[in-house]
């Protein structure tokens, strides 16, 4: 289940990116003034993007095979729904992947760290939840998923 909200977040970035070249620009604009490393702060997206799809599917009894059928809207209505810690409730231990594991733990020690910690990861789940709607509104078919995310990332990034 992890592995598919993890390969959300690894390919969401790009394939804004790729749609719309110019939000990459702007994305790494507000990283800068919220002094946010580049890399850092895109790699947190990308992991806010995991433990939400992650929460979803916890929440809704949902497979990894089910997780392709989850409405963008509603992973996108989860990053801004649910408190950061929420987000940390039956992550998978070990992570099959150590740089996900890494990435949760520096996740969660912002979380408890609180303060400019907690104010950054709020400000990188707006831009995970601005990225989902542009995908959900850009996109070709009405009410887009998860799975329609996958199938667009693979023929237009590859």
């Amino acid at each position: 289940m992890w592995s598919r909200g993890a390969l959300l977040g690894r390919v969401l970035l790009p394939l804004v990116d790729h749609q719309e070249p110019w939000r990459q620009d702007r994305r790494r604009e507000n990283l800068r003034a919220w002094e946010i490393g580049t890399a850092a702060g895109e790699r947190t997206i990308e992991i806010i993007a995991a433990l939400a799809v992650h929460a979803v599917a916890l929440d809704d009894s949902l497979s990894a095979e089910e997780i392709d059928a989850l409405p963008l809207k509603v992973v996108a209505d989860t990053v801004t729904g649910k408190r950061d810690y929420e987000l940390l409730a039956g992550l998978p231990d070990p992570f099959t992947d150590e740089r996900d594991g890494h990435a949760v733990s520096v996740f969660r020690l912002c979380v408890y760290r609180g303060g400019q910690y907690s104010l950054q990861l709020v400000r990188l789940g707006r831009e995970l939840h601005h990225a989902l709607i542009v995908l959900a509104e850009r996109a070709p078919i009405r009410s887009p998923t998860c799975g329609d995310v996958f199938r667009r990332a693979s023929a237009e990034l590859s």
